[in-house]
């Protein structure tokens, strides 16, 4: 079962999607995103994020696909959860 983004990774999700995939918000932006949190799942998170880069999510659905690979495989890492995606050998 997926769990959602909790406040306290948001700002660490951002970071890595900036370093990762070139989403850099502003700072207000940014802020914004942290108020809305706790996220009820990874894609609401991923949809917040393209939505506040000024994208449609349903327009973009390769590079929402990587944003959210980022997000999920982040998460798993940080909370120790299996993979549900091929490892790159």
């Amino acid at each position: 079962m997926e769990e959602g983004v909790r406040p306290d990774e948001v700002q660490w999700l951002l970071d890595e999607l900036c370093t990762r995939k070139g989403f850099c918000l502003p700072t207000e932006k940014r802020q914004q995103l942290l108020e809305q949190a706790p996220f009820t799942s990874v894609d609401a998170f991923t949809d917040a994020v393209l939505t506040a880069e000024g994208m449609d999510p349903s327009l973009h659905k390769k590079l929402r696909g990587g944003v959210r690979h980022v997000v999920q495989r982040h998460l798993a890492t940080v909370r120790h959860e299996p993979q549900d995606w091929p490892i790159d050998m």
